[in-house]
């Protein structure tokens, strides 16, 4: 009985261990690989498991003890909320759901960026160019020595008309690190913080360090599981004055609309893309996340109309920004346009990284009939 004991801790405490891995950027339940998937694709015997309340120890601590009762793969857990991603055997899910410490479970889903046409000027990076967002919204400002956190694809982590953290970089994906092999998320950091010098583009808080946090592969896929991975990241790192930019959207997902507002409550300004399906935003995650210190934003072309493809509601949006016909940094060290909700957003960021959002006029024909106001700094 006493080899048990000690081996059943042994166990324990290997498993606590690897349950306790910040950045295990290997870890199965991040795939790299998840195909031609669309956004909100529920994926087979993968779950995030939250704590009830009424359970007073750590995630770290939940997962260890109930995996080797679930027969449980642990993946990640969670400091920002109380929870962690699990695969779980098909013949155990029941009974890990009834289970009193557990407040529910939730599958895990696909996110994925929309199909965007992508027009690259790579022949443009020797001539800084202002685009026509920047000047809608006030012009640039002066934002050396501000953070933005980039929760995306990552960042081109070299690209010349960047400052980037590379250091702070973080990666969870399947591929090597925080690098973009996308295009998206170094778009979104340009539009942020492009520095004020004479290539390329300008941001409107020019020359802000960018974070990469990498929670989309090249294809632009990854997971509930990833994206919570890169809001926990920013909650454990990031400091009251920076802000962060979410140009992500899926299903519904409680857990991650929980996890942004937790990192909201830290004093951290986040920006949320509304989303390009021309529906409700409130049937979207993290858009519908509600809260002071959370920004949902629609997109609007260079005359102020709102964009077709844009998500409407109000609540959850909060302004509008240009986001249609946008010329910012892109991967490789080069500029492209592209358009959505997700250029809309970080033009919002930075204004946040420079003080507090004003409105310059309203969205034209927002189809609730409520129309958005324009961001302006």
């Amino acid at each position: 009985m006493k080899n048990l004991l000690f081996v059943s801790a042994i166990l324990l405490l290997v498993i606590a261990l690897l349950v306790s891995c910040e950045n295990a950027t290997n870890d199965t339940l991040v795939q790299d690989d998840l195909g031609n998937a669309p956004a909100g694709t529920l994926i087979p015997d993968q779950y995030i498991v939250v704590l009830d309340n009424s359970f007073a120890k750590t995630s770290a601590a939940a997962a260890a003890e109930m995996a080797l009762m679930y027969e449980m793969e642990i993946g990640y857990t969670w400091d920002v909320i109380r929870a962690f991603s699990a695969k779980v055997p098909a013949n155990k899910i029941d009974a890990l759901k009834a289970d009193p410490r557990v407040k529910y479970v939730e599958q895990d889903q696909v996110f994925r960026l929309p199909d965007i046409p992508v027009e690259e000027n790579m022949s443009k990076v020797t001539a800084q160019t202002t685009p026509w967002g920047i000047t809608r919204v006030g012009g640039a400002g002066n934002g050396v020595g501000k953070t933005a956190w980039i929760i995306d694809s990552g960042i081109d982590l070299d690209h010349p008309d960047l400052t980037v953290d590379v250091a702070r970089s973080v990666n969870y994906t399947t591929e090597k690190n925080a690098d973009d092999l996308n295009g998206h998320g170094t778009h979104c950091a340009g539009i942020v913080a492009a520095k004020n010098n004479d290539i390329g583009t300008i941001g409107v808080a020019a020359g802000a360090t960018v974070v990469a946090v990498k929670v989309l592969n090249r294809k632009g896929s990854g997971t509930t599981t990833s994206v919570i991975n890169g809001v926990n990241y920013v909650a454990s790192k990031a400091a009251v004055g920076d802000a962060a930019n979410i140009s992500i959207g899926g299903g519904i997902s409680t857990t991650l609309d929980n996890a942004v507002i937790a990192l909201a409550q830290k004093g951290i300004k986040v920006s949320v893309a509304a989303g390009n399906e021309s529906q409700n935003a409130n049937n979207c995650s993290p858009a519908r996340a509600n809260h002071a210190n959370i920004y949902t934003i629609s997109a609007i072309d260079n005359t102020n109309k709102f964009a077709y493809f844009s998500n409407y509601a109000n609540p959850p949006i909060d302004y509008a920004a240009p986001g249609v016909n946008i010329l910012s940094l892109y991967k490789g060290g080069g500029t492209a346009t592209m358009s959505g909700t997700s250029m809309a957003a970080p033009h919002v960021c930075g204004i946040l990284l420079l003080g507090n959002v004003t409105t310059d006029g309203y969205a034209i024909s927002d189809p609730d009939g409520n129309p958005d106001p324009i961001a302006h700094r």
